[in-house]
């Protein structure tokens, strides 16, 4: 059946292995995709939803690089939110509701249109290594597949364990057989492996519920979508969501069920996700709440199907039942299927390299929730990178790692490999020392060209980003060399609560004002003129303000990251010993023999390694 031996295997094909596929097909490695179940190819097995903080950013950050997140999310988007346009822009973050069917579907059928890449459907039992190199994968029909790298992506299915109220079962997501033998010969390799869960709420049909009696949550007026590339459009109609609450009866009628809860009668001991907790856990830990927000989201155009957000749980069917029955609009529900908990194994990620590579197997990669991590955003931007990597090793050029400064992908990969997880990891805007770098609307700006060095990014895609920065440095260099007189700008200033100005002053120094923002500058006209003339889009407006509204807080993010990359260049050896330097405390002297970082800021950024550890080992390295 497999006449030859492909450059590159993927196998499962959710966020993380849909997006690694397609990179390394795309950067012309042969690949091959292996799943369980074609029809359920990017399944968004949860919220159906891309994007929201911080992982907002990393949709753009993959679209940027030319991966297919974006795209996908843009085409089958039924609502686009800006979330927290109330804060600077940093904060921003974009996410979509999506309609779920039409999101796999398009996944599938962009997969299919991507040259390189073969498909194939059945259950990896195992991987091929070696001496310590992996050579293949073993399917549970015996089969064996040659592959020069492998990329496992394998989410929650390895060894995964359903679980509701008292009742569990093997399971990988509700409908679909978990995935076994791959853990037990990682582990035989010497593989460390652990244990965590995540839930889901239940589904519920629309038809029986009373939006009367709900909080209405419309999109943006003005919709924007994910990807910067011209392939998509803003939606011009939009569906929208709605808002519930949950109340003491109702926390009430939950805790009848907690003796029966695998949560709390010991049958799960594994550890959820922090930031995305069941109801049960917040009713537990937040005692002092009467009410918890419940979000109403439709799972698509046509659909009757809703996903009740905020009610995950894996309580016992009938408590789930009685308890939703209470909250607002939801007196008449009727289920699709009932929350649950799933357990499945993962294998923590400081055993990975900065490429998602393995330190024990060349040629194998890790990426997606097989790391710890949570979402589908985190996700899909491992498998992107797992996959480019995965090329570039096969096709002997150098790999590809992008920094802390450089990308939310750079701070997400590095907080794994350095620190490890012991939960579910999410990201944050607030894991990302240099966010202000790191902002929604310049991630094309910021790794555009770096993927077109590597292959991926299109020539296309190239050209179309240097015509918005050349565009966004025409506008900026206007606002710097045009001036304005008291007669023109006193009246805008005046209707914004803002100071006066007592004589002509340069543009950019008016426009840097807090209160005063680009409609209020287009009112002056030659600013409109200006803009019209040269028919400058509104992503090159907002880059313009943000550019000049924050010039100083990005040029101090700027040289702060200059610094920290003086310490990236220090590079260790890989054979060094720490073991030598006595004047190292125990803890350092243990985790750096353990996670081996391979420069020295790397190693400033592990827990329990000191300052004073890192002038130790400055010190002997005679820096």
């Amino acid at each position: 059946m497999f006449q030859k031996e492909y450059d590159v295997i993927v196998v499962g094909a959710g966020h993380a292995g849909s997006e690694a596929a397609a990179a390394a097909a795309n950067m012309g490695s042969s690949t091959l995709l292996i799943t369980m179940n074609l029809q359920n190819i990017g399944q968004m097995s949860c919220n159906p939803a891309m994007g929201g903080i911080a992982k907002g950013q990393i949709v753009r950050e993959i679209d940027a690089m030319g991966g297919y997140s974006g795209i996908i999310s843009d085409k089958t988007a039924i609502q686009f939110k800006m979330l927290n346009k109330s804060k600077g822009p940093a904060m921003w973050s974009p996410r979509v509701q999506s309609d779920r069917m039409r999101f796999s579907e398009e996944w599938r059928l962009m997969l299919e249109r991507t040259p390189n890449l073969d498909f194939y459907q059945e259950m990896v039992s195992g991987i091929l290594v070696e001496d310590n190199e992996i050579v293949g994968v073993t399917t549970s029909l015996g089969l064996e597949v040659r592959g020069k790298a492998v990329v496992l992506t394998n989410g929650t299915f390895l060894n995964g364990l359903i679980h509701i109220g008292e009742k569990q079962f093997g399971g990988g997501r509700a409908g679909e057989r978990a995935a076994t033998g791959i853990t037990k010969e990682l582990v035989d390799l010497g593989f460390e492996s652990g244990r965590m869960k995540t839930g889901t709420p239940p589904r519920v049909d629309g038809r029986s519920l009373d939006f009367s009696k709900m909080i209405i949550q419309p999109g943006d007026e003005k919709p924007d979508k994910f990807s910067y590339s011209d392939v998509t459009k803003p939606l011009t109609k939009q569906r929208p969501c709605h808002m519930s609450y949950t109340s003491n009866l109702v926390h009430d009628l939950l805790r009848e069920g907690f003796d029966r809860s695998p949560m709390f009668n010991g049958a799960i001991d594994s550890i959820g996700p922090r930031y995305c907790p069941s109801i049960e856990d917040k009713i537990n830990r937040f005692a002092d709440k009467d009410r918890h927000q419940l979000f109403v989201e439709p799972e698509g155009w046509d659909t009757v199907e809703y996903y009740v957000n905020g009610f995950s749980t894996s309580l016992p069917e009938d408590v789930q039942f009685k308890a939703l029955q209470q909250c607002d609009g939801f007196q008449n529900v009727k289920f699709f299927r009932p929350g649950y908990a799933i357990e499945y194994d993962y294998f923590p990620p400081t055993q990975l390299e900065h490429t998602l590579e393995t330190k024990l197997v060349s040629g194998l990669y890790f990426a997606g929730q097989i790391n710890g991590t949570t979402g589908y955003e985190e996700a899909a931007s491992q498998g992107l990178m797992a996959g480019i990597n995965a090329s570039l090793k096969v096709q002997e050029k150098e790999p590809f790692i992008l920094k802390r400064n450089e990308a939310y992908i750079g701070v997400l990969i590095d907080d794994l490999i350095t620190k490890g997880t012991e939960e579910p990891y999410r990201m944050f805007t607030s894991r990302a020392e240099y966010r202000t770098l790191l902002r929604q609307d310049n991630a094309d700006f910021r790794l555009t060209p770096k993927s077109f060095e590597i292959g991926l990014a299109s020539e296309k895609r190239l050209r179309q980003m240097e015509k918005k920065k050349d565009e966004s440095e025409t506008l900026i260099n206007f606002f710097k060399e045009t001036s304005v007189t008291p007669e023109e700008m006193n009246p805008i200033l005046e209707g914004n609560n803002s100071a006066a100005i007592r004589q002509s002053d340069k543009m950019v120094k008016v426009f840097s004002r807090p209160n005063i923002d680009m409609d209020d500058m287009r009112k002056l006209e030659p600013v409109e003129a200006f803009i019209k003339e040269h028919d400058f889009n509104h992503e090159v407006l907002e880059q313009t303000e943000i550019q000049i509204k924050y010039a100083g807080y990005i040029n101090k993010e700027k040289n702060n990251a200059d610094k920290l990359n003086r310490l990236e260049g220090i590079k260790i050896p890989d054979n060094f010993d720490y073991t030598r330097l006595k004047s190292l405390s125990f803890e350092a002297r243990e985790k750096l023999s353990s996670i081996r970082p391979s420069t020295v800021s790397q190693a400033s950024r592990i827990s329990g390694v000191s300052p004073n550890d890192i002038s130790v080992m400055l010190v002997y390295m005679g820096r």
